[in-house]
């Protein structure tokens, strides 16, 4: 008797897990950001009142609203790209000719250099890149609520709500680049600094406009404090100049370009790779060191000086 209640027990309590499984499967990635709905319409009016007024009026609650529904209610890996096409056609706006910077694994550094949009507009910096950026969100099946315990990771499947997001936000930002475009990459990356597959080999790449591209530059810059594991030429940078070339592109690469060296260099200013030369001249010739830089003050001059000298 005692064993059929034990046994009874057992298949009871599998049946509530499974049941539980089916009612609401918990992922492995993290849950959806809170006060989502405020962050986008905050960030909205953010990047049209200040950061970026000339990309002219935006509904924003309009916008959310395009946003949500692109994944709410819905199978949380039954996401697809064309799902937020609503959102981006309210969110868009053109992109400045020879602003665009693309790039793989260095996302804060490109923050950092592209200057809010100042110095280059990185598809974090337009509009719908603006408010999705470094957030995370998903929906539940059958269901207008939003799930905040957990999202499916990429590993789990694709087609989630952050991954399509990502693939037509790229997409789209590829399509309205034009002019000289920039590419940044990290020579540093264990795994190559033009992963392929990857955001710019499968999403941006093939959705560049050729007509409206007269140059691509390649800028591939190491981690101060990481190997020189890729450079211009080799590796993967020689299969991604070799795959622009043969699309009919002007393709430019420069190894650790100095303007970034520098914006890097501010974090590491005692690193080997931020030694400066012992005389060093202003733009106009005048010099702003004669000798050794070993006055801190005389290096923090010396490199704010080269800083509003190099980077354009």
């Amino acid at each position: 008797m005692k064993s059929l209640f034990l046994s009874l027990l057992l298949v009871s309590v599998l049946f509530m897990n499974s049941f539980s499984e089916m009612q609401g499967r918990k992922w492995k990635g993290e849950g959806t950001t809170q006060n989502l709905e405020a962050i986008v319409i905050g960030r909205c009016y953010d990047y049209i009142r200040i950061l970026n007024p000339s990309v002219g009026e935006k509904n924003c609650s309009e916008i959310w609203e395009a946003f949500k529904n692109a994944f709410i209610n819905k199978d949380p890996c039954s996401i697809l790209p064309k799902d937020y096409e609503l959102f981006i056609n309210l969110s868009l706006h053109t992109i400045p000719p020879n602003k665009s910077l693309f790039w793989e694994n260095n996302e804060l550094l490109v923050s950092s250099f592209a200057d809010r949009g100042r110095r280059y507009m990185s598809v974090s910096y337009t509009l719908f890149g603006f408010i999705g950026d470094l957030l995370n969100w998903c929906g539940q099946a059958n269901s207008n609520g939003l799930d905040y315990e957990s999202c499916p990771t990429t590993e789990e499947c694709e087609n989630n709500a952050v991954e399509s997001f990502w693939r037509m936000a790229s997409a789209t930002y590829a399509q309205h680049s034009s002019g000289v475009i920039h590419v940044l990459l990290n020579g540093s990356a264990v795994k190559g600094a033009y992963p392929d597959p990857g955001f710019f080999a499968d999403y941006e790449i093939p959705n560049l406009q050729k007509d409206k591209i007269s140059q691509i530059v390649i800028w591939v810059v190491d981690d101060i404090e990481g190997p020189d594991r890729e450079s211009c030429g080799i590796h993967t940078v020689k299969i991604l100049e070799n795959r622009l070339k043969t699309l009919g592109y002007d393709v430019t690469c420069t190894d650790n370009y100095k303007s970034v060296m520098f914006l890097l260099c501010l974090d590491y200013p005692d690193n080997s790779k931020c030694t400066l030369p012992s005389s060093v001249f202003s733009v106009d010739g005048s010099p702003l060191s004669d000798g050794p830089l070993t006055d801190m003050g005389t290096v923090w001059s010396v490199v704010v000086s080269l800083l509003r000298a190099c980077i354009c």
